[in-house]
């Protein structure tokens, strides 16, 4: 399968800005849009981050890949959403597209509800850009 997306400067641009507005001013420490092959399209962060997010991206792709796999033995055509949580940080993972997925790295001062609610938003705001 072709998993690739191509974005303009422009598309890229606003993508970059509807996550910095939604997500990053919310108080999210990481956020990583990438493909299902695990290459990240956009990446932003709030400045203290020291992750390797090539690798996060990497597994965070095959996580989601793994559990997509386990939904259709279940019975469901996807699980849309994934949520790890950690005791200082948590991973949330949205699908935005049939080719991205949203992927936020969070502490515990941002609310799990308000995130998902703030994620789901930029993702209706993505949805309209690509």
């Amino acid at each position: 399968m072709d998993y690739t997306i191509e974005l303009n400067k422009e598309q890229f641009d606003l993508i970059e800005k509807v996550l910095e507005e939604e997500l990053i001013e919310l108080g999210v420490q990481s956020i990583l849009l990438i493909d299902l092959a695990g290459n990240i399209i956009v990446s932003l962060d709030d400045g203290k981050i020291e992750h390797d997010i090539y690798s996060l991206a990497a597994l965070a792709a095959g996580n989601f890949g793994a559990v997509s796999a386990m939904a259709k033995i279940v019975g469901e055509e996807d699980f849309s959403l994934l949520f790890h949580k950690g005791e200082k940080e948590n991973i949330h993972f949205s699908k935005v597209i049939d080719e991205l997925l949203l992927v936020t790295v969070f502490g515990k001062d941002v609310s799990l509800g308000f995130l998902r609610l703030k994620v789901a938003e930029a993702i209706n705001r993505i949805r309209e850009l690509v």
